[in-house]
């Protein structure tokens, strides 16, 4: 890769769809369709796609500085594995898993753990209490963030990746390495925590 391409941040959704789009599945099936035929400008398309939530998803386990090369390293990985690529499969939860595993790769060979557990998230934008009272969403925001990061590593990385970057269950646990119905438990596990903390911060927050 000689260049990195440069995206905007996307906004984060609690409510992002679990089915994600046919529109984008149909596109990056293409995608590792044609990388599979050693078509170099694929490789480039999907990297700017999603190289910037990649890096995000990076420096959940390695300081922010490594981010940028794990990602990297991932897509090298993936075009000399290109011969290997199932286009039937999903690509797009497959870079997220070699970019998870090569982030695990340089713990172990060194990392702390304090940088295994750091994790980096945004608060729920549609979880603000009163629009009007700035105040209090900031509070908010920033209980939200403390209660996120107190979550278990496992609830907290299935959390980011289903609700914040949009992935699918099947793709989450694609990811992860578990089976989708052990994303589930993750997810309900970590919604009913969040929902409970909300609830003891003002109890008709969640009220509908």
């Amino acid at each position: 890769m000689q260049h990195t391409a440069t995206l905007m941040r996307p906004i984060l959704r609690v409510n992002a769809s679990p089915s994600g789009g046919s529109e984008e599945l149909d596109l990056f099936r293409a995608w590792a369709r044609r990388i599979r035929g050693s078509d170099a400008s694929a490789l480039e398309a999907i990297f700017r796609a999603v190289h910037g939530p990649l890096v995000r998803y990076a420096t959940r386990f390695v300081p922010e500085a490594s981010a940028e090369d794990v990602v990297q390293d991932a897509f090298v990985r993936i075009w000399n594995g290109r011969e290997r690529i199932d286009p039937s499969q999903s690509l797009k939860a497959f870079a997220y898993r070699t970019v998870r595993n090569l982030s695990l790769n340089r713990i172990r060979d060194g990392k702390t753990r304090e940088a295994l557990l750091a994790g980096r998230y945004e608060a729920p934008v549609s979880a603000a209490p009163d629009p009007h009272d700035d105040l209090a969403r900031f509070d908010l925001a920033e209980r939200l963030r403390d209660w996120i990061g107190e979550l278990p590593a496992r609830q907290r990385e299935a959390l980011e990746l289903s609700r914040f970057e949009g992935l699918t269950h099947e793709e989450v646990a694609e990811a992860m390495g578990v089976s989708p119905r052990t994303v589930n438990n993750h997810l309900v596990r970590a919604l009913r925590a969040i929902r409970d903390r909300v609830h003891a911060y003002e109890p008709t927050l969640l009220d509908s």
